[in-house]
């Protein structure tokens, strides 16, 4: 495969690595209506299903506001398909305008030249800056000292509960709220008083075979201990192995069989408790409309902090500048233009259950009408993303060698240490390798 004359051999190899032999996708050249000024913006994301929709009715009011610029969205699968073909548009000179990208992922893509810079003046010029955001996720937006993803939002691991079963227990407040547990002594006397009026089980947590769901609730409970793994270029990680064995353990705990089901994989714990047989769901905030459809009685809010420092795993939709050697400049200006109108009218995308990373949104009135949506808010201010290395985020292998390494531990008892000695040989193992987007190390850690 040979490179265009106009993409640099580094950011060849780079596009490469991330795509792994995937053909050019063709067809998708921008440009402007024929026979009118609007110009026509190339967006690709990654959204299906409900988010997919909910997108597709943003797209039509942010077109319908106004005629500068017409977007024109390409929806791919989720996950590896997606960022393979962008990382291999991109090498091809057919990068989209704008595209949807994980906020993790991010890091393994920008040293190597397959992402643009936002240009900051451009964005505060169009009111978006530090102060529209939650801390975390602004700063979430960077790699090295340059900004790399807008983020349209964060999506948190929640807890839903059944507000009449939660009732009949008498866990909840004068407020119709869940009663706040501050240890896991606490919750899990919580969770068997709600296990006696439950037709299930007090929990549904799904896990089996699902990386992401175990590393989800993991790393929550890790960070609430106030720290966070460090996983420095080279390595070797920096694990809390108490810290670790502790959060792993109380995953064991809850998985019973009396709590929780002890063997259980994501769907069937969707399903019972979309069907009212349990009393609380450890979920993404992306299920809120599959609960909404099944006419639960239910509420949500943070998963209860257990270990002194309120954190929450979560990841981001961003918006990214694929890379693009000779950008067109009137379509980069209308490119701006989108994103801000994105983030101003991102009101319907909380309806989705996702919350607005543009705080505006969030302490509007409205939102503080949204409900469920508006009683996990907070966990905005309290994010974790995944520890920073070029083989971590959502889509990628990372979450999957940990469930690998853990998952006998809540299945059959394995000792919980063993298993986190297992994941950081790996962990370690992947810290030697060299970044392929960035072989010589140029942005750090």
């Amino acid at each position: 495969m040979t490179p265009p004359l106009d993409l640099s051999r580094r950011q060849f190899l780079a596009a490469a690595s991330v795509a792994a032999g995937t053909a050019l996708l063709a067809g998708c050249a921008p440009g402007a209506v024929s026979g009118s000024a609007t110009q026509t913006l190339q967006f690709w994301h990654l959204l299906s299903g409900g988010d997919g929709v909910t997108m597709s009715q943003l797209l039509d009011e942010v077109n319908g506001a106004q005629s500068a610029f017409r977007i024109r969205p390409t929806v791919l699968a989720w996950g590896t398909p997606y960022y393979t073909k962008l990382a291999m548009a991109g090498a091809g000179g057919r990068a989209p305008d704008v595209a949807i990208m994980h906020a993790t992922r991010t890091v393994g893509w920008a040293p190597g030249g397959l992402l643009d810079r936002w240009d900051l003046d451009e964005l505060a010029s169009r009111g978006i800056d530090e102060s529209t955001f939650p801390q975390p996720i602004w700063e979430k937006g960077f790699v090295g000292e340059g900004m790399y993803s807008v983020a349209l939002d964060a999506h948190p691991f929640v807890m839903m509960f059944n507000t009449d079963i939660c009732d009949a227990a008498g866990v909840l407040d004068s407020d119709g709220k869940l009663q706040e547990t501050s240890s896991p002594e606490e919750f899990l006397d919580q969770l068997r008083t709600v296990g006696g009026t439950a037709e299930g089980h007090a929990l549904s947590y799904g896990y089996l075979g699902d990386g992401a769901q175990m590393w989800r609730l993991f790393y929550t409970f890790y960070t609430q201990h106030g720290g966070a793994i460090e996983l420095p270029p080279g390595g070797p990680a920096v694990i809390d192995k108490d810290v670790a064995v502790e959060s792993l353990s109380l995953m064991r705990t809850l998985l019973d069989g009396e709590i929780a089901l002890a063997q259980a994989d994501y769907g069937s714990a969707i399903a019972e408790f979309a069907t009212g047989k349990s009393g609380m769901l450890f979920t993404g905030v992306w299920e809120l409309r599959t609960m909404q459809a099944a006419e639960l009685p239910f509420d949500a809010t943070m998963i209860p902090t257990l270990f002194g420092t309120p954190a929450v795993y979560a990841d981001s939709h961003s918006f990214v500048l694929p890379h693009q050697t000779n950008a067109d400049p009137v379509r980069r200006t209308l490119t701006y233009d989108f994103v801000a109108d994105m983030l101003k009218n991102s009101f319907g995308w909380a309806e989705a259950g996702h919350i607005p990373a543009f705080l505006p949104v969030t302490e509007s009135p409205e939102y503080a009408d949204l409900v469920p949506q508006a009683n996990y808010a907070e966990a905005a201010q309290y994010v974790v993303y995944d520890p920073t290395a070029w083989f971590t985020g959502s889509g990628s292998n990372f979450q999957g060698e940990f469930g690998a390494a853990v998952q006998n531990v809540l299945l059959s008892g394995d000792d919980p240490a063993a298993a986190i000695d297992r994941f950081e040989a790996r962990v370690n193992t992947l810290l030697r390798q060299p970044n392929p987007a960035d072989p010589e190390g140029t942005f750090g850690s």
